[in-house]
């Protein structure tokens, strides 16, 4: 029993790191593609979507978690509110960095684990999450929910946006991995290497055998959040016509 719980260990931080590495390899080609979506319709959409859950009337403190790029970040800080993105990818964090100096705004980037937030009790008003949840693992994803619910005020927000990547692994729908660097939405300049390795991980991940977005509201129910609920339209009312056909965007939330 204890060689298994220590190979369960091992699978998971050999899985944490694969994760990092990818990332870290595709960072400036997954940021070419997002500084175009900024400058595109779509920022305008997600805005509306996010503001649609938020308070009016007052400056919030927001949380983004896996910022990656910075996306979130920025386009919460460009209608004033105080965001802090985290992420625990390195490369990551200055391709943030960089388009938050060339948008002229100012989150606060910090390399941090999500499962391990170094913020005081009820620090942020909100919490967002812009396709990641989909790489935790196990266990590691219910000390992650437990550590947002720990800094989320009470009445504060949490909103995952986030896509069953591992159906369109199966489906080997590879469309939107493979489109020039002028495109708003999709990943440009993957190698082949890089494609099977992200394969690989998607199916890894014990969220990959889950339906979702149900499973996802349940467990947020479950570990204390007082009231949740998902759409699975999100995408396509934000997306259009790219959102991924066999890995739909979903947004699950829940509030503290």
């Amino acid at each position: 029993m204890k060689g298994t719980l220590n190979m369960d260990i091992s699978n998971m931080n050999n899985i944490e790191s694969r994760v990092q590495s990818y990332w870290t390899k595709r960072a400036h080609n997954f940021n070419i593609v997002r500084k175009n979506e900024l400058n595109s319709s779509i920022s305008e959409r997600w805005r509306e979507e996010i503001v649609h859950f938020l308070p009016e009337g007052k400056v919030l403190q927001i949380l983004d978690v896996g910022t990656g790029t910075g996306y979130f970040a920025i386009l919460l800080s460009q209608i004033g509110h105080q965001v802090t993105g985290i992420d625990l990818t390195d490369a990551m964090l200055k391709e943030a960095r960089d388009n938050a100096a060339l948008y002229q705004v100012h989150p606060t980037f910090q390399q941090m684990d999500a499962q391990k937030l170094a913020f005081l009790d009820q620090s942020f008003d909100a919490v967002t999450s812009n396709y990641v949840y989909h790489n935790i693992t196990g266990k590691d994803k219910q000390q992650l929910l437990l550590e947002t619910l720990r800094v989320l005020k009470k009445g504060g927000i949490l909103l995952n946006f986030d896509a069953d990547y591992a159906s369109n692994v199966r489906n080997q729908n590879t469309s939107a991995s493979h489109i020039s660097d002028t495109e708003v939405y999709g990943h440009c300049g993957v190698t082949p290497e890089l494609e099977q390795e992200n394969a690989s991980i998607t199916l890894s991940m014990p969220m990959s055998r889950k339906q979702r977005p149900y499973w996802d509201q349940e467990f947020l129910e479950n570990i204390g959040f007082s009231r949740s609920g998902y759409d699975p339209s999100v995408g396509q009312n934000i997306l259009k016509e790219h959102d991924l056909k066999d890995a739909p965007m979903f947004l699950v939330w829940g509030v503290r």
